[in-house]
């Protein structure tokens, strides 16, 4: 009996100590939105190491063809065909045989390195990070970096990824337990402003789970109530790292399992807006219940990714005109991950939702940087396409992010015919022009 007391003294003192430390460096911070500023010196020492572990021979160049200035079609043509022959052929006015060539041509550059698909795939790195999951082959080029490598793995697995599904797993309690509590309280200024605080408090854990740096600029353009949030989306963390600086109504499809578990209990402290499978296809009910919503200004602002699909960070896609249909206020956000600490792009088609938090919290860190852009309202004689396409533009010029017309919904679905037949338009048009 003595000595099973001795064996389970030194473990309740690591419980206790493990709590302690628990409570005071990342508990209790997140509760009044403090730091400590471990996260920002852990992240200048991870600069420090990628620094003295770089060689110049890991270095790759990586060119992205979508930023090169465009020419048109007729002009591509035209030089075509000045190339295959000696008569001055400025006019097209009649079908030349080497103008298939820029059709061949065009064909073979979208196989070789289309600006879509690269967009579904991690976005490459110029140098090392020390993970084997950016390169298999790099720990094995010196002795320096395979140890680097080895120590590397020890911090990652042994002491970050306890911590931070320790972590994961009481904000996430916390938040079932405490939203679900405050559900019972009676509609008020006391039941929304202790709900406000708890979903700050447990998704301020959450981005700790995930060693999260963000960097918030130009705050006093944050959104408001009765307004629409709308941002690019690579990672489903983005809803996390939105809402530990401030709270929205979340918009989405009800799920089972824990997810649903968690739905639920958020729903009873705040108006999320919740639908059934079977009502998400329907765009008129849809509209309506975010209509509704925004026009109560006591409502928290809706938060809504118009891509529909994770992009690689890279780029911003199509936006779906839906939530630009309602005329609220919108307010944009752009949100830039720094792939050199972690690649935070879900590719729901490679990883399951499991198998990518994993990947999350082995990581070195997640780093990103948000903007909060000034609140944009549809302008006189603007229609909801026009509308998303400037909010687009102006996400993707604050982030650096290349700004593509192609829909996100390509990741799975084929080219609709419609975009074939508008080359075909654009190269009989240019005969039309010509010959008048």
């Amino acid at each position: 009996s003595a000595d099973k007391g001795t064996t389970c003294c030194p473990q309740l003192f690591l419980f206790h100590l493990w709590f302690t430390l628990l409570l005071v460096f990342i508990i209790v911070p997140a509760i009044f939105g403090v730091s400590f500023g471990i996260r920002r010196l852990y992240m200048k020492t991870l600069l420090k190491v990628f620094e003295v572990s770089s060689c110049p021979y890991l270095k790759t160049n990586v060119i992205d063809k979508s930023t090169e200035e465009p020419t048109s079609l007729e002009e591509e043509i035209k030089e075509i065909r000045r190339s295959g022959s000696n008569r001055d052929l400025d006019s097209a006015s009649e079908f030349e045989m080497s103008d298939i060539f820029y059709f061949a041509r065009r064909g073979v550059e979208s196989i070789m390195d289309d600006e879509v698909t690269k967009r579904f795939s991690a976005e490459e790195l110029e140098s090392w990070n020390l993970l084997t999951r950016s390169n298999n082959n790099f720990h094995y080029i010196s002795l320096r970096l395979t140890v680097l490598w080895g120590l590397g793995l020890l911090i990652r697995y042994g002491f970050l990824l306890p911590l931070r599904v320790t972590l994961a797993v009481t904000g996430v309690s916390l938040l079932v337990i405490l939203t679900s509590v405050i559900g019972l309280l009676p509609n008020g200024r006391m039941k929304n402003f202790l709900s406000e605080k708890v979903h700050l408090m447990c998704y301020r854990i959450c981005v700790r789970a995930l060693t999260a740096i963000i960097t918030y600029h130009d705050s006093e353009n944050k959104p408001k109530n009765g307004g629409i949030c709308v941002a690019n989306h690579t990672s489903p963390i983005d809803v996390i790292i939105l809402a530990s600086d401030g709270c929205y109504a979340m918009v989405g499809q009800i799920h089972g399992g824990l997810m649903g578990v968690i739905q639920r209990s958020m729903v009873k402290a705040c108006p999320h807006i919740w639908f059934e499978r079977s009502e998400v296809k329907d765009r008129h009910l849809v509209a309506k219940r975010l209509s509704d919503h925004v026009e109560d200004k006591s409502k928290l602002p809706i938060l809504i990714f118009p891509e529909g699909t994770c992009i690689n960070n890279t780029s911003v896609m199509m936006f779906k005109k839906g939530s630009f249909e309602i005329g609220a206020t919108v307010y944009p956000v752009a949100i830039k991950y720094d792939p050199r600490f972690g690649d935070a792009f879900w590719n729901s088609s490679k990883f399951g939702m499991v198998n990518y938090l994993l990947r999350m919290m082995s990581s070195w860190a997640i780093v990103c940087s948000v903007w909060y852009l000034p609140p944009m309202s549809r302008e006189e004689g603007e229609d909801a396409v026009q509308f998303a396409n400037r909010v687009k533009a102006a996400i993707a010029r604050q982030g650096g992010l290349v700004d593509l017309l192609w829909d996100g919904g390509l990741k799975r679905a084929k080219v609709k015919d419609t975009f074939k037949e508008e080359q075909q338009k654009l190269y009989s048009k240019m005969w039309t022009d010509s010959s008048d």
